[in-house]
């Protein structure tokens, strides 16, 4: 049986492995999803609602057609909590793995994929870092719902209470979003604890976690906090990330401190829940506020942190912040007329800025034509289309409640922009790509005015 995969695994170009991958989880979890016993009510979901819910949890999305809690069984969430770590850690770190349980060889194409699946920065030492992402992640998922035991064992008993915690830290640490709060009202996300101080802090640190990428945590974890040792990867993470997070917290309670979604708020809780939105918008989708009630400012700025994301190698999705980070460094640049970009006294090579340029216009392209598409299908306005085509594309799960009333175009769109906002931009268009070598010859070149 494993020689079968391994020989399948040298037949496949590693891009169109990954697409295959994914595609392969999702379909299994619709087929379970789909099934009676995944419903309370007992009865078939139809195969429209049971693909967009695994592929939501399969890309840790956290879109979601049907309430979670109210409308699928005790099967079915667990069908799509096992969807969800599959999908956040990344299935060919659970498929390497697997073969170092067999003590099978890992060759240098399943090394390859490995690195492409997880975006790592080198090929060496990638099995061992497998077993850092899975023991890392279960660790980290093991502490979260540790601590929100305490939130959940109180009102709902110890077993419901357990299983709430260890649910929601899984969901938190793989920036999911899909949750089971349904218990206490429907479609409610985390409004029911907006204001809880515990409860919000530690699902904040189990999306920023989960959300720094295992790479940057491998590298504090051999350099503790000497800063200046760390891989330029992991300073421009470190550094986009307390930018993007603090910065958007501020922006969000500037715009949103007298609306109605924080009525009756004191300051304290008026800022908690903004660093909450700030935090969550990165791709995580779980929401302590009612963000009907945000002002559109409120809504573009979050549409715009939401395709920004995460960081490579991440449980997130979105652009990634060392892409934002290029081009904002690629801006200052010019305004410098420096020939280079340097960042932490380094200097990034041309290709990234390249590859930087093509992922940004790629996602802003497709959630402008999906936005289009779904106005004209259902009839919105603009703005909430540009909003839940962002959650989509970013893999974030935040929604203005208009997700189970889209139509069915609409949904397979947005199933179709989670997909590809997990996979990654970049993975999709090299396995759609012509896979023949470029010639060596250039042709000659010649100026053209831009701007």
């Amino acid at each position: 049986m494993f020689s079968k995969i391994k020989n399948f695994f040298q037949s496949v170009p590693l891009t169109k492995f990954l697409l295959l991958g994914y595609g392969i989880i999702i379909l299994i979890g619709t087929l379970l999803l789909s099934l009676p016993v995944s419903t309370r009510d007992r009865v078939f979901t139809p195969i429209e609602d049971s693909l967009f819910t695994a592929t939501s949890a399969s890309c840790v999305t956290g879109l979601v057609i049907h309430d979670t809690y109210t409308y699928w069984s005790l099967f079915g969430q667990l069908v799509i909590l096992f969807l969800i770590q599959i999908g956040g850690i990344g299935f060919m770190s659970v498929a390497i793995f697997a073969l170092t349980l067999t003590k099978q060889k890992i060759g240098l194409k399943q090394r390859f994929t490995m690195l492409e699946s997880v975006n790592a920065p080198q090929l060496g030492g990638i099995v061992k870092m497998t077993r850092f992402i899975l023991f890392g992640s279960l660790t980290f998922e093991g502490i979260g719902a540790a601590v929100l035991s305490f939130r959940f064992i109180p009102e709902l008993g110890v077993a419901k209470g357990v299983y709430f915690a260890v649910f929601h830290s899984v969901s938190a640490f793989c920036n999911a979003g899909i949750d089971l709060m349904g218990n206490f009202k429907e479609f409610s996300s985390l409004m029911t604890v907006d204001v809880d101080v515990m409860f919000n802090i530690a699902v904040m640190l189990l999306i920023t976690t989960g959300g720094l990428g295992f790479f940057v945590w491998n590298d504090i974890r051999e350099h503790k906090l000497a800063f200046r040792s760390y891989r330029l990867q992991t300073k421009i993470v470190l550094s986009t990330s307390f930018i993007l997070s603090f910065g958007g917290a501020a922006v969000i309670m500037l715009l949103e401190y007298d609306s109605a979604a924080y009525e009756g708020m004191n300051f304290a809780e008026k800022f908690l829940c903004s660093m909450f939105q700030s935090v969550t918008t990165r791709t995580a989708g779980f929401s302590t506020v009612d963000l009907t009630q945000y002002s559109e400012a409120g809504l573009s700025v979050m549409s715009m942190l939401m395709l920004i994301g995460g960081s490579p190698g991440s449980t997130a999705g979105g652009i990634k912040t060392t892409t934002f980070a290029v081009l904002v460094l690629s801006i200052i640049c010019v305004f410098k007329k420096k020939k280079s970009l340097e960042c932490f006294k380094r200097r990034i090579v041309d290709d990234i800025v390249h590859n930087a340029v093509c992922i940004f216009m790629m996602y802003i392209i497709l959630t402008a034509v999906v936005s289009v598409f779904i106005c004209a299908f259902d009839n919105v306005s603009m703005l909430a289309a540009v909003f839940e085509t962002s959650s989509a594309v970013g893999t974030v799960g935040l929604s203005l409640g208009l997700t189970p009333s889209l139509s069915s175009v609409s949904h397979i769109l947005l199933a179709l922009l989670m997909y590809v906002g997990r996979v990654g931009g970049l993975t999709v268009l090299m396995a759609l790509s012509n896979s023949a070598q470029s010639s060596k010859s250039q042709l000659p070149t010649e100026k053209i005015t831009v701007g």
